[in-house]
Parts: C-alpha cells; sequence; structure tokens
C-alpha cells in the first residue's frame, strides 16, 4: 500500500478530490492516507472535505488526528466559542442535518497516530509535539486527552475544554499539539512565529536526534518543509489571495527507502487552489 499524506485541506475539497483521483488513477485502491487535521473553516467546502475524509476513515483506507480548526468547530458546538464570520465558514457543518454526527465523529479523531515508514518509526501529529518526547510518551498523552474529549458526559467535555490551559497539564497539551509554532526557555511553547530560528519547535526536536520522524501541518506561513525525521505539509491552500500561492500539498514516501524521511526527497504532488479563498472568504485582500 502506497502511504499518501495530505496537509491542511480546510474546506478545500476540489483540491482534495483532485489529488485523491490522481491516487486512484495510479494506485488504484492501493493506498492509505493519512490527514494532518485541519479539515475544516476558512475554505469554501467544509462539509464536502468532511464527507470525502469520514468515507476513507470509515472504509479503513485512511486516518485523520484533530486540528486547530477542527477543535474550534467542537468549541462552537459547544458554546464554547463565537463564529467570527466571514473568515469562519463552519456554520455549514453546524446547520446541516447531521450536525451533532458530526460532532461526535470530530471529538473522537486521536490527536497523534504513530507507525512505521520502511524502517523508521513515525508520529503524525497536527501543529508539534514537546521536543523531549518520545513516541511513547506522545502515545501516552495523546490517548488522555483522547479519552477526556471523548467521554460520555458532553459536560465533563465542556468543562474540560474551557479549563485554564496553566492549571490543566493535559489541556495545556492538547494546546501545544494543535497550535504550537516556537519553544521558549523553561518547556514553555507558543502559537507565535519563532522570533530565531532555533526556537522553531521543529529545531528543538532535531536537537534531540529522535530516532522517529514527524508528519505535521499547522504552519502555512512556513510552507512546505523538508528535512530529516520531518515534513511539514501546510502549504495555505486555503490562503490563496493572501499575497501568496496556495495549493494543497499530499507526500508520497517511497515505502522502498529504508528511512522515508531521508532527503532528497522529491515525492510530493501539489495542486494549486481553484481561486483565491482568502480574498473571498474576507471580503477583501
Amino acid at each position: 500500500m502506497q502511504p499518501i499524506f495530505v496537509g491542511d485541506v480546510q474546506g478545500c475539497a476540489v483540491e482534495l478530490q483532485e489529488i485523491l483521483d490522481r491516487a486512484r488513477a495510479r494506485f488504484g485502491s492501493g493506498f492509505e492516507v493519512g490527514f494532518v487535521g485541519d479539515l475544516v473553516n476558512r475554505g469554501p467546502g467544509s462539509l464536502r472535505a468532511l464527507e470525502i475524509v469520514h468515507e476513507l476513515v470509515e472504509r479503513g483506507r485512511a486516518r485523520t488526528v484533530l486540528g486547530n480548526h477542527d477543535l474550534g468547530l467542537l468549541l462552537a458546538a459547544l458554546g464554547l466559542r463565537p463564529l467570527r464570520p466571514p473568515l469562519d465558514t463552519m456554520l455549514e457543518v453546524l446547520e446541516s442535518p447531521d450536525a451533532s454526527y458530526w460532532i461526535e465523529w470530530l471529538r473522537h479523531r486521536p490527536l497523534a497516530l504513530d507507525g512505521r515508514l520502511g524502517e523508521r518509526p513515525y508520529v503524525l501529529v497536527h501543529a508539534a509535539v514537546h521536543p523531549a518526547w518520545d513516541v511513547d510518551e506522545i502515545r501516552r498523552r495523546a490517548r488522555a486527552i483522547e479519552a477526556r474529549l471523548g467521554a460520555k458526559d458532553l459536560e465533563s467535555v465542556r468543562e474540560f475544554l474551557a479549563s485554564d490551559p496553566a492549571e490543566s497539564p493535559e489541556r495545556d497539551d492538547l494546546d501545544r499539539m494543535i497550535h504550537c509554532r516556537s519553544v521558549l526557555g523553561g518547556g514553555r511553547w507558543s502559537r507565535d512565529e519563532p522570533e530565531r530560528k532555533d526556537q522553531a519547535w521543529h529545531a528543538a526536536w532535531l536537537r534531540r536526534a529522535h530516532p522517529y520522524g514527524v508528519v505535521y501541518g499547522h504552519w502555512a506561513v512556513q510552507g512546505l518543509h523538508v528535512a530529516p525525521g520531518l515534513r511539514g505539509l501546510d502549504t495555505g491552500c486555503v490562503h490563496h489571495g493572501r499575497g501568496r500561492s496556495g495549493q494543497l500539498t499530499a507526500w508520497l514516501p517511497d515505502p522502498r527507502r529504508k528511512d522515508a524521511f531521508a532527503i532528497p526527497d522529491a515525492g510530493f504532488w501539489q495542486v494549486q487552489a481553484r481561486r483565491k479563498y482568502y480574498i473571498e472568504a474576507s471580503g477583501g485582500p
């Protein structure tokens, strides 16, 4: 089976369909997809993107982790986050006849997934991992968060999501895994762009010389990030028109390589954004 990893979709359902059509034309049914999260919001087709990914997941042909915009949809459904149109484009999901199903489905998505590519283990996560975590630690922390998000009692889920990350290690871990870009002293982290290159979370991660690789998204401003052990796949499809050219990116690691994360690596497909989504969403440049 050919593994395919897809960057942040964010409602760019047409571009996602093009990547999947290309995969079917080349591999037939012999491929599996890993999504880095952020299936919804900012783009024009959040509901359709959910439907496409859901079908693949339910057929055992794909896996996806939870992203910050997916969590934003959960927060809005639980009354913890107001929608901010026109940039927020998730209302079609919340107003759909199956809204409750989509909320349930999303809140049971994992925070991190792990596997092996060739001889190298890897982790799939939306934004980042703590530079010191190994795969076992990532798995342990992710499962603890998933248990809180997937609890039967929705009120307990609401309380968890409304809790202060400074007082809840699991809430802080959740935010780190879906929001982090920079790491600071004393184990602190930030959603902001790093002021220095060595403050990027993945720079600190690289200094640890971990044996596993990380596939992630979230960082559209950074663009495609190809480094030993790292594949950052958010190339800002939905940001097209924001003074940049946006694409949806897929990474197709060569299953014959012992280390699929080695470089150079030419295993990428990119689909150009169909329209200037950012301008359409915001009402102006």
